[in-house]
């Protein structure tokens, strides 16, 4: 990490929950979300062109990184909690959301139950939790739990990392930080991301909204549903990121940082 963070622990819920700050005392703060499996390192490429403007809130949340343990009721709803506590404990009224994967599933839960809470949103590869999911759809994800659980854990997380990556650097990351988690938690995390979908006939985030996925990212209907997503929001910029998967801000962060900054200073 090249910018300087403060770290702090929040023991909530049987878990130490390890967080990162960086208050200059300025009024803006930006808070950032990892993906599952991943852990605040994913965004250490992101942190050097924001620090001198804002203040940073980032974290490993409850089951990841050196947070631990997962506990028996994850969710993303409880990661909510954990959120909202540490954000009252460093007196963060309101911030952008900057959310990668299950971060902007959970970025976009915060938007939706604490409106008040939310600046603006930046989702990276992640679906619209709100929208109306297809038949298909739905029974994809019903039969998820089973892929799951059919394979070997080794093969689970190679195929999890090239879906997630282009880059072997990126590839390395992710290979290390999915396989200290292991296949009960991993599986844990994975099912309770995918059921804080919940269908809201005519529900707008009305927020300022950076929408971003990565060219050849083919999780789920990401890609698919990225233009009617940013069509039915009112402040909404979509980007797609060139040369770039699932975890596009680091398979192109060059391109990534030079729209999140023209984002975050227009």
């Amino acid at each position: 990490m090249t910018t300087k963070l403060r770290e702090k622990v929040l023991a909530k819920d049987g878990c130490n929950i390890h967080y990162w700050v960086s208050n200059k005392r300025k009024s803006s703060w930006i808070v950032f979300l990892h993906g599952a499996g991943a852990d605040h390192n994913m965004f250490n490429e992101q942190l050097p062109i924001v620090s001198e403007e804002f203040n940073l809130l980032m974290w490993d949340a409850r089951g990841h990184g050196l947070s631990r343990p997962l506990g028996k009721n994850f969710s993303v709803k409880l990661l909510l909690d954990d959120l909202i506590e540490i954000m009252n404990k460093e007196g963060i009224e309101k911030a952008t959301f900057v959310g990668q994967s299950m971060g902007g599933n959970a970025a976009q839960e915060m938007a939706f139950y604490h409106p008040d809470k939310v600046e603006k949103l930046v989702l990276i590869g992640c679906t619209c939790n709100t929208m109306r999911l297809t038949g298909l759809e739905k029974f994809y994800l019903k039969l998820t739990p089973f892929f799951i659980r059919m394979y070997p854990w080794r093969k689970l997380v190679n195929t999890s990392v090239k879906a997630s990556a282009l880059k072997p650097d990126v590839q390395e990351y992710l290979t290390k930080a999915f396989g200290s988690i292991g296949k009960k938690d991993f599986s844990r995390i994975f099912l309770a991301t995918a059921a804080c979908l919940h269908y809201e006939k005519g529900y707008n985030i009305n927020k300022p909204l950076l929408l971003v996925y990565g060219e050849h990212d083919h999780t789920g209907n990401i890609k698919k549903i990225a233009s009617s997503w940013a069509a039915s929001e009112s402040d909404c910029r979509l980007i797609e990121i060139a040369d770039a998967s699932h975890c596009a801000h680091q398979d192109n962060p060059l391109q990534f940082n030079a729209v999140f900054r023209s984002f975050m200073t227009p």
